[in-house]
């Protein structure tokens, strides 16, 4: 068994990267932009992964069935820029067998 997924990121320039990210490390969706480097140094996961920013902040593409949204994600939402009704933090994502083949687009560096 493959524990890896095939994510579609599109990066702050409009480029599209499909990806192999992996289900058995425990790593969310922001730890993985920041493997592959599809957003510059110190752009995103600023804060480590906690939800206290919003510089991992993603458009969901694709309608895959993602964790509820927490209080914690959801209030740092609220005072973002960019956000649209498919916004989520990437931090809050945990890249599990279930999200094979998500697609995402990366909210524009605020």
């Amino acid at each position: 068994m493959n524990p890896d997924v095939t994510l579609k990121i599109t990066d702050r320039e409009g480029v599209l990267h499909e990806i192999q990210a992996p289900t058995d490390m425990a790593m969310n969706l922001m730890e993985v932009v920041r493997s592959y480097e599809l957003a510059e140094e110190g752009t995103i996961g600023v804060c480590g992964g906690m939800a206290m920013c919003a510089s991992c902040q993603c458009y969901i593409k694709s309608d895959h069935v993602l964790p509820e949204m927490s209080p914690d994600e959801d209030l740092m939402l609220a005072e973002a820029f960019y956000v649209e009704d498919n916004s989520r933090l990437g931090c809050q994502i945990p890249i599990t067998p279930e999200l094979d083949g998500l697609e995402v687009e990366l909210a524009p560096e605020s």
